[in-house]
This record gives structure tokens, sequence and C-alpha cells, in this order.
């Protein structure tokens, strides 16, 4: 079990997101007022707060919403989910994984060219929203793994 460190949003495509004191996500649609969401697969990114504080030791200047990110966790390996499994969010709000990664944008965002490399290719969880809810810091985070695969 892990918990939620920030949420962040942003109203239009390609910006940076800005961290905000919660977001409201909507059942197939996403966080409502970010530029992502949608009927599509990819309308909540999430991203571990241990794998941008090892992007912090080059650039430790970093804000949470850098890496386009719209749930920070802290204390849960990411990297072992697969698609299908799903997130539960203070028992009320169920997110399932969709997609591992993404191609970052023009080449290399900002990150990849100050440091040489970017987390959210490799790193960043995509996922829909399947139950609705508000989501701030500081609540809890379960997985249950699809037992489908």
């Amino acid at each position: 079990m892990g918990t939620v460190e920030a949420v962040c949003i942003s109203e239009k495509k390609g910006m940076v997101k800005k961290e905000v004191p919660e977001i409201h996500l909507e059942e197939n649609w996403g966080i409502t007022g970010d530029a992502h969401a949608g009927i599509w697969h990819r309308q909540v990114s999430l991203l571990a707060g241990e794998s941008i504080d090892t992007v912090k030791k080059k650039l430790p200047h970093l804000k949470h919403g850098v890496f386009a990110e719209n749930i920070v966790t802290r204390g849960m390996d990411l990297m072992t989910l697969a698609i299908g499994d799903r997130l539960v969010i203070d028992d009320q709000v169920e997110l399932e994984v969709t997609q591992i990664g993404k191609k970052c944008h023009n080449d290399g965002c900002a990150i990849k060219k100050a440091t040489g490399d970017c987390i959210m290719p490799k790193e960043g969880i995509f996922t829909k929203v399947i139950r609705g809810g508000v989501v701030k810091a500081n609540l809890t985070i379960k997985i249950e793994r699809n037992v489908d695969v």
C-alpha cells in the first residue's frame, strides 16, 4: 500500500501541470479541468515520487507536475503494475492501468535535454477512471492485481 503525495492538472496539452489541493475524477472521463480528460485510455497519469527524487539529484528545483503527471505516489512500486491492474484510492476512486510508459513529445522534453534521460517514457503509468471521486495528498492507494492475465 502507498499514498498520494501530490495531485496536478493542466488546462492545456503540452503545458507543465501544476500542483493543486485536490482533483475530481469522473468515471470514464478523467480529471475535471485537465486537458487530458476524455473518452480514451490515458485519462490519468501516475508517477512514483521516488522516481522523481532520483531526477531531483540532478535538478533539485523540480516541482510536482513537471513530468505531466496527475498523481504522484509514495511508498509503492508502480513498476510492478501490469495492464489491467487496478489502483484503489481511499477505498473509493478506482483506476485501471491501460498503458505503461509513452514516447516523449518532440524527441524529448526539457528534463531529457537537461539530464540525458526522462522517467515518464519508462515509468509513467496511464489509467482510465473506473469509479470517480476526489483525490488529494495523503490518501491511501491499494493495488488490486488483474487475475485474468
